[in-house]
């Protein structure tokens, strides 16, 4: 006799993933679900929806990196229960991190003597370290004015309209004006004799960018530290420089050694980098390095000594996970100095094997420069019949995740396409890139003209890519920036 019996609804080990009970009704999306299931079957609904997500590798918008090798993805998932913070528990990742800072600054071109240590912190990130960047020069310069009896209420900060939006949120979070450059047609940078114009005795720093977000070109530090010494010099102002170098400072010292925009330059005192983009680290770590000391007030550092050992720490956040710090490490060492360089003149080369592909069509002007961040940016000489948005919507039925977007004032007329190339972007990619863009390009010739193809994302037009906040402020925020 042959014996069978029905499953119960608790008896889920019967049931396949896919035809189990929790396939077949939706759990509750916002409110915690009100009984436990299987991990086989929570694993497997969270990744069928994960499958929705674009593939990170054709994600041409992102600087942040999207490929290790497997021996650092090993040490990262070892690490991943590792609370970085805990300095005394977890010695050898602190020693790490100091490693890590040492050598950057040295990389940086710090004046450090033989057995000195560099002044610096690990971050989640350039905006984090910007932040810090910024407090530090506030507080120096709050210092300065009390002790000269002069007010101290009212500082600001010297940028170009092409700074990335944390600029912006320091700015607004601890209350410094932030006067910005605007920028112009060609011209897509800060212009330094203009930002020196707008300098005064309330200015705590004037910031330039190794590598602008919009086109990868990079601002002319040394002239920037040339024209400021002349003006510190006559009025005698103190105003310093700070370098947001997230996307360059991993860069210009393996292709453009003998640029001078680090601290071979006297005004530079301090330069944030990120090593999850061109540091060739996945999401969540940056780097901020002081010139010395004196550039760091010590009221901004706090001891703490209930985790076992007396810790210094300046962060704006207090736990972390130690993956992103130790895989830096590993890359730093793996790679060195040659590696480095092998790799960014690899993404060069690659990203000039693109651009030359766009030229051939004969349809787009090249914004960006070829000495920079390896990117190419571009747009279309002709807009009667239809757009870059148009353009870029099409490039993802292709997988390519390429954005579209306008430039900040008063260039916001001009509307940008843009490719950043990474270490996992083959040439092999680029070359398929240029195909596949020459193949929308046909398909769109044969659409009829869209009418409103200039007004067809209003969303991501500067004029419109504002955001009323509560208080009746209004953020600006490029729509390059929400997809970084």
């Amino acid at each position: 006799m042959v014996l069978s019996r029905i499953a119960s609804q608790t008896d889920v080990s019967v049931h396949s993933t896919f035809a189990s009970r929790y396939a077949q009704s939706s759990l509750p999306r916002f409110r915690l679900p009100e009984n436990s299931i299987p991990k086989e079957a929570a694993y497997q609904i969270i990744n069928d929806e994960l499958m929705l997500d674009g593939n990170p590798r054709l994600n041409l918008a992102s600087f942040v990196t999207t490929w290790m090798e497997p021996e650092c993805d090993k040490l990262i998932m070892a690490a991943m229960n590792k609370n970085y913070v805990d300095m005394d528990e977890y010695p050898v990742t602190t020693e790490l991190q100091n490693r890590c800072v040492n050598m950057i600054a040295h990389l940086f071109n710090a004046p450090l003597g033989e057995s000195e240590t560099a002044v610096g912190v690990g971050t989640v990130g350039s905006s984090e370290a910007i932040m810090l960047a910024g407090l530090a020069f506030k507080r120096k310069w709050q210092n300065k004015r009390k002790a000269q009896g002069k007010p101290y209420d009212k500082p600001n900060i010297v940028t170009g309209a092409n700074v990335q939006v944390c600029w912006e949120k320091f700015a607004r979070y601890f209350e410094v004006e932030l006067k910005e450059v605007k920028l112009q047609e060609g011209y897509y940078v800060m212009n330094p004799e203009k930002a020196v114009e707008l300098v005064d005795e309330n200015t705590i720093c004037v910031a330039a960018i190794l590598g602008s977000t919009l086109n990868g070109e990079f601002e002319d530090v040394k002239l920037l530290n040339d024209l400021l010494i002349k003006k510190n010099s006559q009025t005698g102002w103190d105003v310093p420089i700070h370098v947001d170098a997230a996307s360059g400072g991993f860069i210009a010292p393996f292709l453009y050694p003998e640029l001078e925009w680090d601290f071979r330059l006297p005004l530079v005192k301090s330069i944030n980098v990120s090593g999850h983009k061109y540091g060739l680290v996945y999401a969540g770590i940056g780097w901020n390095i002081w010139r010395s000391k004196e550039d760091l007030p010590e009221e901004l550092v706090f001891h703490i000594n209930y985790l076992g050992t007396d810790q210094p720490t300046f962060t704006l956040n207090f736990s972390k996970g130690s993956s992103q710090v130790i895989a830096q490490y590993y890359q730093l060492i793996r790679l060195g100095f040659e590696g480095y360089k092998n790799v960014m003149e690899n993404c060069q080369e690659n990203a000039m094997v693109l651009k030359e592909g766009l030229e051939r069509t004969g349809r787009f002007t090249i914004v960006s420069k070829d000495n920079g961040i390896p990117l190419v940016a571009f747009s279309l000489k002709d807009h009667s019949r239809h757009d870059e948005f148009e353009l870029s919507e099409h490039l993802r039925r292709f997988g390519w995740i390429v954005p579209a977007y306008t430039m900040p004032a008063d260039a916001q007329h001009v509307t940008v396409l843009r490719v950043v190339v990474r270490e996992d972007f083959s040439r092999g990619l680029a070359e398929r890139l240029a195909l596949d863009i020459e193949k929308v390009l046909h398909e769109l010739d044969a659409l009829p003209p869209n009418a409103k193809s200039h007004n067809k994302h209003p969303a991501i037009n500067m004029e419109n890519c504002k955001v009323e906040l509560a208080n009746g402020h209004i953020a600006k925020k490029l729509a390059i920036e929400v997809i970084n």
